[in-house]
């Protein structure tokens, strides 16, 4: 049922082992506090991104673009995708910034909470930007339809 329900897409960005990029792809993120800035990403307890997150203290929420459904597969995998030539910048915290997002959230870790087979990630963030105005990638049932704007 939950796959009925529209969702925007993210890909979740740290700094791994020897300072090297991990990313993985989310679509449970949402906004939990205005003062402060929290904001929530849910992980996979099993993940590489948690445990890099956890070690670092950082990540960034990067969201994607409607044009990017090929990148937010390839964060999706269990072994994700490599950095190799995406454009990436550290951020305010050192975490990976994806230079083609939508919009990305710095944050710094706040706290964490057990989630049945995910853990609960609230971040604070520390730093924002717009990268480009194009739609958001969304998800729903299993595709990316794009979203209709009516002015």
């Amino acid at each position: 049922m939950c796959g009925r329900y529209p969702t925007g897409v993210a890909v979740i960005t740290c700094r791994g082992e020897g300072e090297e990029p991990v990313g993985v792809t989310v679509n449970s993120f949402t906004s939990v506090s205005l003062d402060p800035a929290l904001v929530l990403v849910c992980v996979h307890r099993d993940s590489r991104a948690l445990a890099a997150i956890q070690a670092s203290g950082s990540f960034a929420v990067n969201i994607l673009a409607s044009d990017q459904a090929a990148l937010c597969r390839a964060f999706a995998r269990r072994d994700t995708a490599g950095f190799g030539e995406l454009a990436h910048a550290p951020g305010a915290t050192g975490s990976p910034v994806l230079g083609d997002a939508l919009a990305f959230l710095d944050c710094r870790l706040h706290t964490t909470f057990p989630g049945g087979d995910h853990v609960i990630v609230i971040g604070e963030v520390v730093d924002l930007g717009l990268l480009r105005e194009e739609q958001p990638l969304t998800f729903f049932r299993s595709a990316h339809p794009r979203l209709e704007v009516l002015a």
